[in-house]
């Protein structure tokens, strides 16, 4: 069973338009609501293709029973730690002229040190026989920096491998634990190091305790560094709604890095369940029939 855990989960809510104008009333053909936050998404795309997992995180509020109650419907596994402040609302815009999302996300609820014991002890009593623990997607306000170190320790303790997808200090700091796979963009790379070339910047973490970092770089594909070499993929272009590409390539990676797979083939899927999932309808969702789109693999 592969584990996510999500700190700061949202209501998603996807709104798809013809085109979109600013400053312009817009009617909306259709609407999708579903619960989400990145680790959400990375447990609904391994859950899709029957890859056993669950779900973790905070829930509170209307907007989290509404959460809640999306999981069930779509019988995800999950188990979520009640919270006195509400769940989030993040809006993406979907547009067909020209193919574009644009994503409106709100900041979330602060955690008190309270919950966050009680969310890494939920996590904690999980750990045990997983494959993999995945800790993704933004901190709420107020979040310690060290929140996702904390997590990497618990997995670490457990034996478990851990992948980390956030940006900023956490990253440093979840590299400083030994978190065993980073996966964060070019932007977000480039901000918790100051390197602007992302091969760099990945040695930076690897030097700071990190044990392989994979650097998304949108349409150019992703670059994969670790202690024993560098690769870089890249897949043909897919048109659609990028929001969950991210996420769907952590999937892929937690469920090759479980397995045991070659670095090579585990960037090969990641590139390729990210397309997958930039032609699916919203986030948390791949096209199966894309997962097998050839990537391009080279060693650096």
């Amino acid at each position: 069973m592969i584990i996510t855990c999500t700190p700061n989960p949202a209501l998603d809510v996807s709104y798809h338009v013809d085109r979109l104008v600013p400053g312009a009333t817009h009617r909306v053909r259709s609407v999708l609501e579903r619960a989400g936050g990145k680790g959400f998404n990375v447990s609904r795309v391994l859950h899709q293709l029957g890859v056993a997992t669950l779900a973790i995180g905070p829930a509170g509020g209307v907007l989290g029973d509404s959460l809640r109650a999306d999981l069930v419907d779509s019988g995800l596994p999950h188990e979520l730690l009640p919270v006195g402040g509400a769940t989030r609302m993040t809006v993406a815009v979907v547009a067909d002229d020209p193919p574009d999302a644009t994503l409106f996300s709100e900041p979330g609820t602060a955690l008190s040190e309270k919950d966050w014991e009680r969310l890494l002890d939920l996590v904690a009593r999980r750990l045990p026989g997983a494959g993999a623990l995945v800790c993704s997607g933004s901190l709420p306000p107020g979040a310690p920096v060290d929140a996702y170190a904390r997590f990497v320790a618990l997995a670490r303790g457990s034996g478990v491998p851990v992948l980390v997808d956030v940006g900023g200090e956490p990253l440093v700091a979840a590299a400083r634990a030994g978190a065993d796979v980073l996966k964060p963009n070019a932007e977000e790379l480039r901000s918790a190091t100051g390197a602007e070339d992302p091969v760099a910047g990945a040695r930076q973490l690897l030097a700071a305790g990190a044990g392989a970092v994979v650097v998304s770089l949108g349409a150019a594909g992703m670059v994969a560094v670790t202690g024993s070499g560098a690769w870089r993929a890249r897949g043909p272009r897919v048109d659609g709604n990028p929001t969950g590409a991210g996420d769907a390539a952590v999937a892929a990676l937690a469920g090759a890095t479980a397995a045991g797979r070659s670095w090579p083939e585990r960037v090969a899927a990641a590139v390729a369940w990210s397309a997958a999932a930039v032609a699916a309808p919203g986030a948390g969702a791949v096209v199966p029939e894309l997962l097998d789109t050839e990537v391009e693999v080279g060693q650096l």
